[in-house]
């Protein structure tokens, strides 16, 4: 689980958040599936008074120094955005029949209705919704019993996967009308609120073996002059940073690459057609770089490695569709003998 516990940021976050693109585009790796923001809380961020006065910004991290918070109920005369949602994109996709143990801590505030229901669903894509309402997602694991937090409490969860689900959700996917309440403060607000930290997700024994695609890095034989593309690898939309996803990936030709020290290797990057040429040309070319740059972290030597943009200029399907722009959006690697290089 990339960035379990919110510590790490792609931005410096100026203020509160009030649309879940803010969330998306500060917290790293995180996201909102909805228009509905969740509140990251942390050393650099300001709560308004406002809200302060409410008591938001009070409770500490379960573990390091920043949490995020999600408002869970009150779709009737409750708090705007009265559902919000956390999502992030596994290191790598559920196993199906797996066994799976989930936990993850909440912290309750106090003036807030505390509530049950809250839980996790796993989608097969990134969830995108314009609502600030429950999405309608099937959980696969929530919390029946009304959850008292008043410091923190770990919530645990056990389940076994029917598929090979890439994204992790955590809220309330439950109506109001099906969600239990209560309170012990004589004025309490209308809304539920709930503080997270602290998300971990691992396998349980016994370890289910993941059959290896014949067409997989780890089998294939790579050899110089052809060019190979690499799968399973991941931007956020028109940025250079790897996603953790790309790891496993990125880790078997790292291991081919030890395999064959007397072959260079040498990145392209392509993007779709949307977008001006040198925007795309540049950012193919950020993200071949990105690509270079962890095998460097990885032992690869300096010397072996290089990397081309080409932009949208080489498509391997038609533009008009999404799943052609898809497609054409990728990484591809080519081998050369040293002695070429030369």
């Amino acid at each position: 689980m990339p960035n379990a516990s919110f510590e790490q940021y792609s931005g410096t976050p100026l203020g509160w958040f009030y649309k879940g693109k803010y969330f998306t585009n500060v917290m790293k790796y995180w996201s909102s599936p909805t228009n509905a923001s969740p509140d990251a809380f942390g050393p650099k961020i300001n709560v308004p008074s406002q809200w302060a006065e409410k008591g938001f910004g009070e409770q500490r991290a379960q573990e390091g120094q920043s949490m995020a918070g999600i408002t869970v109920y009150g779709c009737k005369e409750g708090k705007p955005h009265c559902r919000e949602y956390v999502q992030i994109r596994l290191t790598e996709p559920l196993v199906p029949q797996q066994k799976y143990s989930l936990t993850f801590w909440v912290s309750h505030l106090p003036r807030s209705l505390q509530i049950n229901n809250l839980g996790a669903a796993f989608t097969n894509t990134k969830v995108n919704e314009m609502t600030d309402m429950a999405l309608e997602i099937e959980p696969v694991v929530y919390e029946s019993q009304i959850i008292n937090a008043t410091y923190w409490k770990k919530l645990q969860f056990e389940f076994k996967a029917i598929d090979a689900f890439e994204f992790l959700i955590l809220g309330n996917f439950h109506t109001d009308e099906e969600t239990k309440t209560r309170t012990f403060v004589k004025e309490p607000l209308n809304f539920a609120y709930y503080y997270l930290d602290n998300i971990h997700l691992v396998k349980q024994q016994p370890i289910i073996d993941v059959p290896i695609a014949s067409d997989d890095l780890c089998c294939i034989e790579i050899e110089p002059g052809k060019v190979f593309r690499l799968k399973h690898i991941y931007f956020d939309t028109d940025k250079a940073e790897l996603l953790p996803r790309s790891f496993v990936e990125l880790n078997k030709l790292v291991a081919r690459l030890k395999e064959k020290p007397y072959l260079n290797i040498e990145i392209l990057g392509h993007t779709d057609n949307q977008g001006d040429d040198q925007y795309n040309n540049l950012l193919s070319l950020k993200r071949a770089k990105a690509v270079v740059e962890y095998l460097h972290q990885k032992g690869i030597a300096p010397t072996r490695t290089g990397y081309k943009g080409y932009g949208a200029s080489k498509p391997i399907a038609s533009n008009k569709s999404v799943e052609g722009r898809s497609l054409n959006r990728r990484v591809e690697f080519v081998l050369t003998d040293k002695s070429d290089m030369q």
